[in-house]
């Protein structure tokens, strides 16, 4: 059967891709070790858990009133945004998201009109470029290598905007690279906009998984101009561990919150209530496992990227935060027989059953991304794998 062009053109999500691959091999019983999926190890914590429960017990099962977000959790969007990235935002600022993914989603929506640009660096999370296309705006890419921390330059991001440029993608701490701009950076990207209407998407999903204790500063907290110019956001899967609650939020200009909630209206009606009841107890609550979680990440970053700068050929950027690495494993190509990472991944997946994502999914076609969002044990077993597998 005929399904749209539209669909025809839309890539598969590369992560899911690889997730997909591996369920499949360890149905049919093989020990498959997955670093592909973004997904914390770790139980979400009680307190979110029993918050959820409390919320069905007592019967909200219903349509969230409004839509775009329960009193409660908006609420606890605006002290959360308040506290921790010293923004000002009221109700009428904040939208529920179904995720992070949804949140994005309807911003491009609401924001692009056919042929309107917007800017990412490369590389970048998956779906975004994919998002930006479906609803017929085009992306335009900044190569951010490893020469450069996987960052981009004032200079870079200048050179880039056009008369048709409408969005900017900002996204610290980085998924895949894991790469985290540091406050003055921020500020210096910022200044590049503020004498242009260009709108900054900023994703800060891993804005609580910052390692060395690095100072987070959010895009929109940089000037009164990025403030009005800014969508931030932000959702439980990441730093909580909730990534099958599928519950998120965005912040930013009244109009454009307002453009989001009316498309949601018409699609999913929004986010599952008690989900809503259950973040705000996540961003209300102690957040002392979110502490425990990052020094986790922290310490299983470190020995990842050690274990793969000791394989010759392979060059890896220590990660700055959320729970990824990104090596460039592009000199170990002629002696493996393969012409790029989707060849490379492959073959690791099919010779020494580790699972891993292309780096061609994030626009990088010499690196690979590894999640270690996993057991120092399942870590330690992919390093012997890799390591033989290039031997």
């Amino acid at each position: 059967m005929k399904v749209s062009q539209r669909i025809q053109d839309l890539a598969e999500s590369g992560t899911i891709a690889v997730s997909n691959k591996v369920a499949a091999l360890r149905a049919e019983g093989i020990d498959v070790v997955s670093l592909g999926a973004g997904e914390p190890d770790f139980d979400t914590p009680d307190h979110i858990k029993q918050a959820a429960s409390a919320a069905l017990d007592r019967g909200e099962t219903k349509y969230a009133k409004p839509a775009s977000g329960v009193a409660e959790l908006k609420s606890a969007v605006i002290d959360k945004l308040a506290r921790e990235n010293n923004l000002t935002y009221a109700p009428d600022q904040i939208i529920a998201t179904i995720g992070g993914k949804e949140g994005l989603y309807l911003a491009f929506a609401t924001l692009l009109d056919p042929g309107d640009e917007v800017i990412i660096p490369t590389p970048y999370w998956v779906s975004y470029p994919e998002q930006i296309k479906l609803v017929g705006g085009l992306p335009v890419f900044i190569d951010a290598g490893a020469a450069s921390g996987f960052k981009i330059t004032p200079e870079q991001l200048r050179a880039a905007i056009t008369p048709r440029t409408r969005g900017f993608v900002f996204n610290s701490p980085s998924n895949p690279t894991g790469a985290a701009y540091s406050p003055e950076e921020t500020d210096a990207l910022a200044a590049v906009l503020a004498d242009t209407d260009v709108i900054t998407l900023s994703d800060e999903m891993y804005d609580r998984l910052l390692f060395g204790g690095q100072e987070f500063k959010s895009f929109a907290a940089t000037s009164t101009h990025a403030y009005d110019h800014t969508l931030t956001f932000n959702a439980g899967s990441k730093t909580f561990s909730m990534t099958g609650w599928r519950i998120g939020y965005a912040a930013g200009p009244v109009d454009l919150i307002k453009g989001m909630s009316k498309l949601q209206t018409q699609t999913t009606s929004g986010a599952a209530t008690f989900t809503m009841h259950a973040m705000a107890a996540a961003l209300n609550g102690d957040q002392t496992c979110v502490d425990e979680m990052r020094d986790a990440f922290e310490g299983r970053g470190r020995f990842i990227s050690e274990a793969l700068n000791r394989l010759e050929g392979v060059v890896c950027p220590a990660p700055g935060g959320a729970f990824y690495v990104f090596p460039d494993v592009s000199d170990t190509f002629a002696s493996l027989g393969v012409s790029g990472s989707t060849a490379w991944a492959g073959r690791l997946l099919e010779e020494a059953h580790v699972g891993v994502v292309p780096g061609s999914d994030f626009g990088n076609d010499d690196c690979v991304r590894l999640s270690f969002a996993t057991s120092m044990d399942t870590l330690e077993e992919a390093m012997r794998r890799i390591e033989a597998f290039l031997d």
